[in-house]
């Protein structure tokens, strides 16, 4: 059997390239409408939300218990697990400057990097703890959940690459550096793969601690980041609705391929 080591990084690093390529029909279209933008970053929030909770949150809670028997111990590491994933996005927004699309600067005041970095800031920001969360679900030795994280993360980075090419295009930059940025952006994905597959490798116990750091992580870029983004432009109806599919088709993968 492949190592769990290389399975998470490879897994990552699939994932990761799905940015890229639903960042091609970049060079196939003019644009895309807003509604259908929203819509498509909806549903990559209902994957994630749901992979925290199906894919990370409980399977965490079945390792604690093996490890430390039922009771309070499980909870308490899936709280505080959650709280301190959650805790260390916001440190890295609240101390890295970077711009979202709809909206605007967030981190330190900067002249220093160009307004194509603060974008790309942002965006690695919000694809770290992905590849953090594949990484953990290969390095736990569980080829299963791993393999249903990579497949759904990787489902909801296409339209996310999509979403971010065309709104760099709108915001004036040309197609080739559009898809280029969303193709750097997913290529963060490994490097969080990586950290997260040699944690859990090298020490088990830290696996359910893992597990619920990166649900907390991508819970807060959900609530933080992606649903307000979906809501600012009049098209909240389609976001939810996108929202709610892609929580529904992650679902289905989990318990599916499980």
């Amino acid at each position: 059997m492949t190592d769990p080591f290389v399975l998470g990084v490879v897994g990552s690093v699939a994932a990761g390239m799905m940015t890229g390529v639903g960042a091609l029909p970049i060079f196939f279209f003019k644009t895309i409408s807003v509604r259908l933008q929203d819509t498509l970053l909806g549903a990559a929030a209902g994957v994630m939300l749901a992979a925290s909770f199906f894919s990370l949150i409980i399977p965490a809670l079945e390792v604690a218990e093996g490890l430390y028997g039922g009771g309070a111990t499980p909870a308490l590491i899936a709280v505080m697990g959650v709280l301190i994933g959650a805790g260390f996005i916001a440190a890295i927004n609240e101390h890295v400057p970077h711009q979202h699309f709809v909206l605007g600067k967030e981190g330190p005041v900067t002249d220093s990097l160009r307004r194509i970095w603060l974008f790309v800031l942002a965006i690695a920001i919000h694809n770290f703890p992905e590849g953090l969360a594949v990484g953990v679900g290969f390095g736990g030795g569980d080829v299963a959940q791993g393999t249903t994280l990579a497949i759904g993360i990787g489902l909801q980075n296409a339209p996310e690459g999509l979403a971010v090419a065309f709104a760099l295009v709108a915001e004036g930059y040309r197609r080739r550096m559009a898809f280029f940025v969303a193709f750097l952006t997913g290529l963060v994905e490994p490097i969080g793969g990586l950290i997260g597959a040699a944690a859990v490798t090298i020490a088990q116990p830290v696996l359910p601690w893992a597990l619920t750091f990166a649900a907390g992580a991508m819970i807060y870029v959900i609530s933080h980041e992606i649903i307000p983004e979906t809501h600012r432009r009049n098209h909240a109806n389609s976001a939810t609705t996108g929202l709610l599919c892609g929580l529904v088709v992650m679902m289905f993968l989990d318990v599916w391929l499980a």
